[in-house]
């Protein structure tokens, strides 16, 4: 599947942000929970604008990511009317923006935005994109039974299970275990 840079890096964002949710972290605790966390996470992605650093921030930050993670399990035509939804409360208004070592890219909303709200608008033209590829079915959540973690799969035949290498690697083991106690 082939999208822009942008969206690319808007939806492996997505999967980042809700990966920090209890359900879905490494840690099994929310790691969304501070204002280090939320910098922590934004600087991996080189967010630019307005960043308050301060605890209302980080609750906003959390409900859009609880809102994201929604996205996930709907419908192509319920997401195209949460995106819409989505789009329409950030006050999305797409204009192309260079800055920086980025080439022209889309930008949603003005850089002094709240933080949450420029996400929520980033994430919602990359969703879009999804939408309009007819490509929902590449937003998955992790197929281990104990992990809810999402999964933009971007690969070219579009055949990943696992959220991660980690969980992967769980689950081919177990499945090994599995066969070598049939075998005995």
């Amino acid at each position: 599947m082939q999208f822009a840079p942008d969206t690319v890096e808007s939806l492996e964002f997505a999967v980042l942000l809700g990966n920090t949710h209890k359900l879905a972290s490494r840690s099994g605790d929310d790691e969304l929970e501070s204002v280090s966390q939320v910098q922590a996470l934004i600087t991996q992605f080189r967010f630019s604008g307005r960043i308050d650093r301060d605890n209302n921030e980080v609750a906003e930050v959390r409900t859009v990511r609880d809102r994201i993670r929604g996205v996930w399990k709907l419908t192509r035509d319920d997401a195209a009317t949460e995106i819409n939804a989505m789009l329409a409360e950030a006050k999305a208004l797409p204009f192309l923006a260079r800055h920086g070592d980025f080439d022209w890219h889309l930008h949603a909303n003005d850089p002094e935005a709240p933080l949450a709200e420029r996400i929520q608008a980033e994430v919602g033209l990359a969703l879009v994109d999804v939408v309009r590829s007819d490509a929902m079915w590449r937003l998955r959540r992790c197929q281990a039974p104990d992990c809810e973690g999402l999964m933009a799969d971007l690969s070219r035949n579009g055949s990943r299970r696992f959220c991660s290498i980690r969980c992967g690697n769980r689950m081919n083991q177990i499945a090994y275990r599995e066969r070598q106690a049939a075998d005995d």
